[in-house]
């Protein structure tokens, strides 16, 4: 269960699709697999898996995973709620052709009908929002894995790689403003990101979504948190609360929990 990173190389973003290179990526244990960029912009790995087990296990109706990236979070969903419809969500040309092959695959055969590509920014707001096929009050379900690192954290000369990485300004603001127009009442979010993003998101959410879940995730049982995960409910008037965390590992020794086996394999929800 490893995050699934390679080295990269300098490359301009002229650079074709063909000679970024691509690997195809098994999830979920050989239940779909992905064709991810193998030089360089977002791979995904246990973050989207975690990120797509917050929708619950027997959920039937329409998802928004948005910045989708070449789609690891939605494929995921799709592959454990046999009932769900996803649309794939994410402004760069280059990441949706991605996710376009991935739905090529013959593998992936019984998945591609429950899933949707719509290449759009999430940023958008009010009637472009709407033209650009982000439709208000639509969907039941709206899952997000921004870009977590600010600025500062890590420069690059690649846009691509920018993108999937570091965060614009107000960039959950606008993200939790897209999703809170596009759910329907009582419909849900989701969002994983890093702890230091804590007060901008509940901020964020607190305005227009409510029963908001936090479960942290840990890398072992004594150690801090590396990720939190916030599920919210749209229009709820409902008290935050904290939920079990999330362990990876044991204190000792590198192996998985079973529980992080379970989730990261597409066999249980979070919750």
């Amino acid at each position: 269960m490893p995050e699934m990173t390679l080295p990269e190389k300098e490359l301009p973003e002229t650079t074709p699709l063909e000679a970024l290179g691509e690997t195809e990526d098994v999830f979920h244990r050989g239940r779909f697999h992905l064709i991810q960029p193998a030089l360089k912009g977002h791979r995904s790995g246990v973050d989207a898996m975690m990120l797509a087990a917050c929708v619950p296990h027997e959920f039937n109706g329409y998802v928004a995973d948005l910045g989708a990236g070449a789609g690891a979070a939605g494929f995921a969903v799709a592959a454990r709620c046999e009932q769900a419809q996803v649309t794939l969500i994410e402004r760069s040309e280059l990441m949706t052709e991605f996710a376009r092959k991935s739905m090529a695959l013959v593998v992936n055969a019984s998945l591609a009908p429950r899933l949707s590509l719509l290449n759009a920014d999430v940023s958008l707001t009010g009637k472009k929002r709407e033209e650009a096929g982000l439709i208000s009050n639509y969907f039941d379900f709206a899952i997000m894995n921004p870009p977590f690192n600010s600025a500062a954290d890590r420069s690059t000369p690649h846009v691509l790689k920018a993108e999937a990485h570091v965060m614009p300004p107000d960039m959950f603001e606008t993200w939790i403003k897209t999703a809170a127009a596009i759910v329907k009442p009582g419909g849900s979010v989701a969002i994983i990101a890093r702890p230091a993003s804590l007060y901008t998101i509940l901020t964020a959410l607190s305005a227009r979504f409510g029963a908001i879940q936090i479960i942290p995730i840990h890398p072992r049982p004594q150690a801090a948190a590396i990720r939190l995960i916030f599920i919210g409910v749209k229009g709820s008037k409902a008290p935050l609360s904290f939920q079990p965390a999330l362990n990876l590992h044991e204190n000792t020794g590198n192996s998985f929990t079973e529980r992080a086996i379970a989730i990261n394999n597409g066999l249980t929800s979070l919750l």
